[in-house]
């Protein structure tokens, strides 16, 4: 089977230059590289060409800017494989990946997959503190793909594919905020097989934590844009981190007030998270750093979603629910 790795960029030459020496280091290359430049001011395509020249089947679009989604679509139409994959800019891919990406599909043949991201050793201290809290059941509930998980796999665009019939009945990627969720939302709809497969790759982070808390901000207000689409996509985790944020308030509210006892009921929280990271990652630093960062995605995500809820589920501003209902048409 032939895959076609499609790669939207903007302003993204050093990691698609790291992510492209990936592709050349795969142990097996039955695939083509589909990069396309989303209207970016630094340009990569000297990046592609170096690549090309060692000998990657690698081909460069630019086009205006107009948003991730839109480029995604933009690479498959111009795509040749059978298959699709994705990957973000801003990873770095193992070197039996698409090895063992062909004996897991040939075992188990799947519509659609998705796998799960790591962080790699040259990864910052930030970053891997950051990927302790984007992966850890502690904080995530195991939203972000794995074996154990509050919540039905969901393939991400940092990790996912899918098979050139699905595109032909389902369509592309929309342009929103979340829109590999609602992309795979909607694959299982349309009844196509979805699965997990343990093929991970490394995935940079945020490099900074300002940068990580506008990030998920964003997903904590995507969540209830999903929610119109999908009435039924709303469950239980999702709510976890606004009741974390407002159930932190209150117990820092009583512990100034009334007895230090509940800035411990807090406190023994993020010593979870200290020692679970301690232990995953072996290193001192990173497990301290991991405690701001679980902080940083609970009460960025919450506040999202709660002023996204605020604002169009009580409110009714922005998209109401009969655009949304009309963007999940496509009209």
């Amino acid at each position: 089977m032939k895959y076609s790795v499609i790669v939207p960029v903007y302003n993204r030459i050093d990691e698609v230059r790291e992510l492209l020496d990936s592709l050349l280091a795969q142990t097996l290359q039955n695939f083509e590289v589909i990069i396309v430049e989303d209207g970016s001011t630094e340009p990569c395509r000297e990046a592609v060409d170096d690549a090309v020249a060692k000998g990657l089947d690698a081909h460069y679009f630019f086009k205006d800017n107009e948003g991730r989604s839109i480029a995604r679509n933009y690479g498959i139409e111009r795509a040749t494989g059978d298959y699709f994959v994705f990957f973000d800019s801003d990873c770095v891919i193992p070197p039996r990946y698409f090895e063992n990406l062909e004996r897991m599909l040939a075992a188990d043949p799947l519509d659609c997959y998705g796998g799960p991201d790591a962080a790699h050793e040259s990864f910052s201290d930030t970053q891997k503190a950051i990927n302790y809290s984007m992966t850890s059941f502690l904080t995530t509930g195991g939203i972000r793909g794995g074996k154990i998980s509050l919540e039905k796999f969901v393939p991400r665009t940092f990790n996912t594919g899918f098979s050139r019939r699905v595109y032909e009945r389902v369509g592309g990627f929309r342009e929103m905020f979340s829109e590999d969720i609602d992309m795979s939302t909607r694959i299982r709809l349309a009844g196509f097989s979805i699965g997990y497969i343990d093929n991970p790759v490394w995935h940079k982070r945020r490099i900074s934590f300002k940068k990580f808390l506008r990030q998920v901000y964003v997903f904590g207000m995507s969540r209830v844009t999903l929610k119109l689409l999908y009435p039924d996509s709303l469950k239980i985790v999702h709510l976890l981190p606004a009741a974390f944020l407002i159930g932190s308030i209150i117990l820092i509210v009583l512990g100034l007030t009334v007895s230090h006892i509940f800035l411990w009921i807090l406190a023994a929280y993020f010593i979870a998270v200290f020692i679970g990271a301690l232990i995953v990652t072996r290193h001192l630093k990173i497990a301290a750093m991991a405690v701001p960062a679980a902080a940083i995605q609970l009460g960025g995500y919450g506040a999202g979603f709660i002023k996204a809820w605020f604002t169009k589920i009580i409110l009714g501003r922005g998209r109401n629910i009969e655009e949304e209902v009309l963007m999940r048409k496509g009209k």
